[in-house]
């Protein structure tokens, strides 16, 4: 499993990469803007379902079931997590970050105007889908060795993902993004805006 998470890993960071974009651009034309997207999630998703073959049908064994009502407390916040995670998506534009949006000719959020949000989740905290991700992963009530693996390595892919994306977006936004780094913090939410 290792492995392979370290090819999704490159290979999900590559395409993101404003470096790489640029360049596929100049080589594919203007169309790229309106694709790049779509495909980009597309191959993420493609991607993922050897994950979920590992973890359904790999041998494993259980390290911990957490007994009732306590697993239905994790469960619930499992539940939670996911619908925040629904909501940053919403606050970015969910057909911008699926990439119907630029099939359209939009280059930014669901206002269009392509902005930074600095609001809602994103007001406590820069990378609310990969905290969101991480408290979903963390909280199963049954843990096995393979999801184990799983979640110690999507944790450092988040953690490394975010630190990639930062990058990308201060090239993007400048010193609007520094000032919006030095002000929320970048994985433990502040309670405050």
């Amino acid at each position: 499993m290792g492995a392979y998470f370290v090819l999704f890993a490159v290979v999900h960071s590559l395409l993101a990469d404003p470096r790489f974009k640029s360049r596929a651009k100049k080589a594919i034309g203007n169309s790229f803007d309106r694709w790049q997207r779509l495909a980009y999630n597309l191959l993420a998703l493609l991607m993922m379902l050897p994950f979920l073959n590992i973890l359904i049908f790999l041998p494993d064994r259980i390290l911990y079931s957490i007994p009732a009502p306590w697993n239905w407390l994790m469960l619930v916040a499992q539940l939670l997590a996911a619908v925040a995670l629904l909501q940053t998506i919403r606050m970015t534009g969910v057909s911008y970050f699926l990439g119907l949006s630029q099939l359209q000719g939009a280059n930014g959020p669901a206002s269009g105007e392509g902005g930074l949000v600095t609001d809602g989740f994103y007001c406590h905290i820069r990378n609310p889908l990969f905290f969101f991700s991480a408290v979903f992963l963390w909280l199963s009530p049954l843990m096995t060795e393979n999801l184990l693996a799983f979640n110690i390595l999507a944790t450092i892919y988040f953690y490394l993902g975010a630190r990639h994306e930062e990058r990308s977006l201060k090239e993007e936004f400048g010193e609007e993004y520094e000032e919006y780094q030095k002000a929320v913090p970048m994985f433990l939410p502040r309670w405050r805006c």
